[in-house]
């Protein structure tokens, strides 16, 4: 083997002997090399090589020419100094930044990478997609055009096309632009032409890139198949719209847009859906979303609204319906501004709130309106821990500090227009203000904590209306003491085999609040809290200002870990807890007085004992009845890649009973991840993936998805069904339908947002060999 090193534009000269061998410097920093304007050397290795100084070489056999990010290998070489020119013929290869091509005869100006290559194949680095052309230009190292290519990601099989590929009579592709544009393209899928344009752009990669995408498909029982056609627009690296066509045939001809944007200070997003004329409905129907937030200044602003046409839009539209409650639509104005100073923290804030309540025709389904807030008006204030406060009290030799808080706040209520026709019994609105403070003296160390805690609600009204016995304007103030403390001991210990470091975690926290009544009192936004491990340990099972429970009470339990020492993972957890009342609880949530001394028994357990499984189960447990109020159990198998079942029960007595099966798992041939992406098998692998939940109390299925997924290596197929129910006797069925060419895009309706928002633990099959979106289109 020979080698022959040409410095580019002959600026080498001779140095000294010392300096012949080449060493490697240590760096302290860990940094990509800054960009030299030194031009590299050129290497040319071969098995001969003869060479004219300052006029060209020549190499036979094995040639290699290494030049920067350039690699050549072919059987023959020739290059001229003068002009930096290569020509190299048989079995050549060239690999540009990662993007390999290879074919019989090349010719080029090695430093600006401007050539010619003769019916090459190609790889390209970006999209993990090959093909080939007639002919390939290099304008540049960023920028190349092919005369008669085709590009697919399917592995290359001798005499077979690729099971899809596109064509054009022209493609030219701006690879540090990521664009790619052709020109008389056509797309096959299995040999057959699915889509064609006269010309077309597209991106390298996942980046942005305008140009239309590719259809939506969808098929439902309520608008039968609809097709649309989006349109991207890149406006800016800060901005870009979406406007998508559609026509649904049941219903008619429509758009969809959205716009986002995000500047220095300020983000949102804004979508408009407009069917004009609904055939089914009778007159035309629409959605506004609206999402922002972003500082003037020393504020920060928050928008959030969405609002729809009709009632009836989240039945018949509902996947253009984004509220996780939709029948119950909120536009929600805030500002705030937070200040820190040396003694603490100040908030003031301002926030109007609005609903929208989709009731619908059908009394029995109607429901309460929550109150709006028009407007709300505070100031929230925290003190930070002084040391120095009680510098006198020290129990147990450590020094207490003292911290507290002070809210005030002014709010206006009323029912939205939607909800006053169907809750006359509900007061029509009223001003309410209160105040929420609290003083505290926290004391503990690093395994235990002691905390008490002095609070105070207090609240003013002026209602719109009088109640029944004529007061128009009330007020109370209801004082808490609370107590917190709980301990954390840990030691090393062993479970299976396993070294662990279990900790044992005790608390107690005792509640006093006395008797206020508030019967007559307006309730504006108090709620109950859902009886968990979480809420047991407040002072006040009502969330909200209006309602107060008169609650003297010591909450007691203890949480037990396992944690192994080697990885700091949680592999068992179990806990109790349970509430012990020391008087009649008059202030509930349904208004029935609680007179039974002990609260029912949460119970909860979490296990992770080996990689594949996974377990956790809470149950609420009454013992006067000695029997479960509630329970959910949750267990997860996951052996490997795509392979996942979990099983669910959850139980609501006299409420709910439900159980629920959610899987994804090979059904039948070799997946990819065994036989390799570059495999040359032309079978496939089928998957089955879904959700299902049936109802025991009412024996019918609930919410549902399930669905095949077929993974041939370079193209994925999704089809299934998802069930909805809009009401008591009332579903939406959907039929979905996707095709991903892996490496390209994905066409029809997003089965795989459907799948991966339902299935616990689902993976898109494709991650592995696709930069491409989960969630696109």
């Amino acid at each position: 083997m020979i080698a022959l090193a040409l410095c580019a534009w002959g600026q080498a000269s001779a140095r000294p002997a010392e300096d012949d061998a080449v060493t490697l410097r240590g760096s302290r920093v860990l940094t990509a090399p800054a960009k030299s304007r030194v031009k590299p050397a050129l290497v040319i290795s071969a098995a001969k090589v003869t060479a004219q100084a300052e006029q060209q070489a020549s190499a036979e056999g094995d040639v290699e020419l290494r030049y920067g990010e350039l690699l050549l290998n072919a059987d023959t070489l020739n290059y001229r100094v003068v002009d930096d020119f290569a020509r190299a013929e048989g079995n050549v290869r060239i690999n540009h930044n990662g993007n390999v091509f290879t074919g019989p005869l090349l010719q080029m100006y090695v430093s600006r990478f401007e050539g010619e290559f003769l019916t090459p194949s190609f790889f390209l680095k970006a999209t993990g997609g090959a093909g080939k052309a007639q002919l390939v230009k290099f304008i540049d190292s960023d920028h190349l055009s092919a005369t008669q290519g085709s590009y697919s990601s399917c592995p290359v099989v001798d005499n077979q096309e690729p099971a899809w590929q596109i064509t054009a009579k022209q493609l030219r592709l701006d690879l540090a632009g990521n664009e790619g544009q052709a020109e008389g393209a056509v797309l096959r899928f299995l040999g057959v032409p699915i889509l064609a344009a006269p010309g077309l752009s597209f991106p390298l990669s996942s980046a942005r890139k305008s140009g239309w995408l590719p259809p939506n498909i969808f098929l439902d029982n309520r608008s039968g198949l609809e097709l649309g056609v989006p349109y991207y627009w890149n406006i800016a690296p800060q901005r870009d719209a979406t406007v998508t066509p559609f026509v649904m045939t049941k219903r008619g001809a429509g758009v969809d847009g959205e716009f986002r944007y995000l500047e220095p200070g300020h983000a949102g997003r804004v979508n408009v859906d407009l069917l004009p004329s609904d055939r089914v409905f009778g007159r035309s129907r629409w959605s506004l979303k609206l999402n922002g937030d972003g500082l003037l200044g020393d504020w920060r602003y928050k928008l959030k609204s969405e609002r729809v046409s009709d009632d009836d839009y989240w039945k018949d539209l509902s996947r253009r319906v984004e509220s996780q409650t939709p029948r119950l639509l909120a536009s929600d104005l805030s500002l705030s501004r937070h200040r820190e100073l040396s003694w603490g923290a100040i908030d003031t804030y301002a926030r109007v709130q609005r609903w929208q309540t989709l009731q619908g025709a059908d009394a029995l389904a109607r429901f309460d309106s929550p109150y709006q807030r028009s407007p709300q008006l505070g100031v929230r204030v925290t003190t930070a821990a002084d040391e120095a406060v009680l510098d006198s009290f020290r129990p147990w030799g450590r020094k207490a500090r003292l911290e507290g808080g002070l809210e005030l706040e002014y709010n206006r209520f009323d029912l939205p227009g939607s909800a006053l026709a169907g809750q006359l019994s509900q007061l029509p609105g009223g001003q309410r203000v209160h105040a929420l403070g609290h003083v505290a003296a926290p004391l503990g160390g690093e395994a235990w904590w002691f905390i008490p805690r002095l609070s105070f609600n207090a609240a003013a009204y002026d209602l719109d209306r009088p109640l029944d016995d004529g007061r128009r304007r009330m007020s109370r103030v209801i004082p808490t003491l609370s107590i917190d403390h709980g301990w954390v001991f840990e030691r090393d210990t062993k479970l299976f085999g396993r070294a662990m470091r279990q900790s044992l975690e005790p608390r107690l926290l005792y509640v006093n609040t006395p008797f206020r009544e508030q019967g007559s009192l307006p309730n504006f936004d108090a709620a109950p809290k859902d009886f968990n491990f979480d809420s047991i340990y407040t002072d006040n099972p009502f969330s909200g200002v209006d309602r107060v429970s008169d609650l003297h009470a010591l909450s007691f339990g203890a949480t037990s870990r396992w944690v192994s020492s080697r990885e700091g993972e949680e592999i068992l957890r179990v806990g109790a807890v349970q509430r012990v009342l020391f008087r009649d609880q008059r202030i509930t949530p349904d208004g029935q007085p609680v007179t039974q001394r002990f609260s029912d028994l949460l119970l909860a357990a979490a296990a992770h004992l080996d990689e594949r499984w996974w377990a956790e189960s809470t149950l609420e447990f009454n013992p006067e009845t000695n029997r479960s109020v509630r329970s959910v159990v949750r267990a997860r198998y996951s052996p490997g890649p795509f392979k996942t079942v979990s099983v669910a029960y959850r139980l609501a007595r006299a409420q709910s009973e439900q159980v629920e099966l959610a899987w994804q798992w090979p059904l039948y041939g070799q997946p990819v991840t065994q036989r390799g992406a570059n495999s040359q098998s032309c079978g496939g692998a089928w998957y089955g993936a879904g959700r299902v939940q049936y109802s025991l109390r009412d024996k019918r299925l609930t919410d549902s998805v399930m669905g095949f997924e077929y993974d041939a290596g370079c193209w994925v197929l999704r089809f299934g069904v998802e069930r909805l129910s809009t009401g008591r006797a009332e579903t939406n069925t959907r039929m979905m339908l996707q095709l991903e060419l892996v490496g390209l895009s994905q066409l029809g309706s997003n089965a795989l947002k459907v799948l991966k928002d339902n299935v616990p633990g689902y993976r898109r099959l494709s991650s592995d060999r696709s930069p491409s979106s989960d969630f696109f289109p």
